[in-house]
């Protein structure tokens, strides 16, 4: 059977569909059935009772087949299989205008037994071994109409080796009629009889022509088949072949059809073939020119779109970049200026926090010095118990007071410190001589203890 990949690939073909998707949707809605899809599509179930006679270059009318007959074609080679044919034969349009050619549409058939003959084909030996070189080793799988293609070419240049100089390409028909297509050129279509006894010589002599052979390559798109393989005999159906050798000159039009612009049956000389095809090519090449304009017109609308819309996206990612760049300083501003703030108020706070501490250290030293003083009471007058004491103070000022002898060296602490003579808090009193510290284990000593009485000279040393 005809795997799915050729039928959606038919199917494409025939409809001018480009969808895959939507394709296959068709496809899979009709079980796979290509005539049941097609007929779907195009609205025709009866494609052919009600049209005109396809018209060929020559002028004369070419039979049709009719969508519901079976055409039974037997080869009278011997060991070549009889095979049954549904042909369907999609409507038939006639392209004129400009080309000043009398051009039959002829539609592609939808060859819904092609998956039987090529297998039997195959079976033969006859058909086109898919994926295998010379020696019979695997090769990379490809379609079935593109191994034909190739063993088609590999059997030409087995066959007629240098003599065959026309490049046809190794690759189905529908992929030669889109490389035509893309590269603004017409296919040159050669079926090729094997049997037939005119064959040798016109491969041999025309398509072996130096000449005629470089001409084509130049100018057209080669694709050529055997009517013994799938493809090939499939195209001699729809292209009508009656008479071998037979060419053609088509190219892609729209929708399901193609353009039959030319068709060439029985042996050629080179020369009549070249003068053919000039010709053809002549009266074409304004289509061709004008399709190569409107494909570069819309390549370079559409570059200039492009490049239209890649200057609007620089210029929108500029101003992006500025906005953010913008909003990233007045962010960075704002920050800065809430620091500042920020920052303001805690070096105010610091001064506030200072200032209470020291007024807190100020009323707390007065407190101090006024407990101290009222704790000293009143200065007794001199007398033989009474100890005349004088401090010299780090500021060289000098302070004297009489205590009694039984009084502590904690009561001349307490009267130093009742004074504003000096900011020292953590200090000693000092006598020179001796040099006698009288630190924190003296202070209760009483004076007369400590051998103050009955005078004494104390100077005040910051302890370190």
């Amino acid at each position: 059977m005809v795997d799915a990949s050729d039928k959606l690939t038919y199917f494409q073909a025939i409809t001018g569909l480009e969808d895959t998707d939507l394709c296959t949707e068709i496809l899979a809605a009709h079980n796979w059935d290509l005539e049941l899809a097609i007929a779907a599509f195009t609205g025709d179930h009866n494609t052919t009772s009600e049209q005109p006679p396809d018209v060929g270059s020559s002028g004369q009318s070419l039979p049709t087949s009719s969508s519901n007959d079976d055409v039974l074609r037997s080869d009278s080679n011997p060991g070549n299989p009889s095979l049954v044919w549904k042909v369907i034969t999609l409507p038939i349009s006639v392209v004129s205008g400009s080309l000043g050619l009398i051009s039959g549409a002829v539609g592609l058939g939808i060859w819904a037994a092609g998956g039987v003959l090529s297998y039997s084909l195959g079976m033969l030996g006859l058909g086109a071994r898919r994926g295998l070189d010379s020696s019979g080793s695997p090769l990379i799988p490809v379609s079935s109409s593109a191994a034909e293609a190739m063993e088609f070419v590999a059997t030409l240049e087995r066959e007629y080796g240098l003599s065959m100089r026309v490049n046809f390409v190794s690759e189905g028909f529908m992929d030669a009629l889109q490389r035509s297509r893309h590269a603004y050129k017409l296919l040159f279509v050669y079926l090729h009889s094997p049997d037939h006894p005119d064959t040798p010589l016109f491969v041999e002599r025309t398509l072996g022509n130096e000449v005629f052979s470089a001409f084509v390559n130049e100018n057209f798109v080669a694709w050529g088949g055997s009517i013994r393989a799938s493809e090939g005999f499939k195209m001699s159906n729809s292209l009508k072949a009656s008479r071998f050798p037979f060419c053609a000159v088509v190219m892609a039009a729209t929708n399901q059809r193609i353009a039959l612009l030319q068709q060439i049956e029985g042996p050629k000389s080179s020369e009549e073939m070249l003068s053919t095809l000039q010709r053809v090519l002549e009266e074409t090449a304004p289509v061709l020119v004008s399709a190569r304009l409107e494909a570069e017109e819309r390549r370079t609308n559409m570059r200039l779109r492009e490049e239209q819309d890649a200057a609007y996206r620089a210029a929108l990612e500029a101003d992006q970049a500025r906005e953010r760049q913008r909003r990233e300083e007045q962010e960075k501003l704002e920050r800065e200026r809430a620091e500042a703030e920020q920052k303001l108020r805690e070096e105010e706070e610091a001064r506030e926090r200072e200032a209470r501490e020291a007024a807190e250290r100020e009323a707390a030293l007065a407190r101090r010095k006024q407990e101290k003083a009222l704790a000293l009471g009143a200065e007794p007058e001199k007398g033989p118990d009474v100890t005349q004491v004088l401090v010299r103070f780090p500021t060289g000022e000098r302070r004297d007071r009489r205590f009694h002898s039984s009084a502590t060296i904690q009561s001349i602490y307490d009267y130093v410190d009742s004074l504003d003579c000096s900011n020292l808090e953590d200090y000693n009193l000092v006598s020179n001589f001796p040099r006698t510290v009288y630190g924190a284990e003296k202070r209760t000593l009483t004076l007369k203890e400590a051998g103050l009485h009955p005078q004494a000279s104390l100077f005040m040393e910051q302890n370190l």
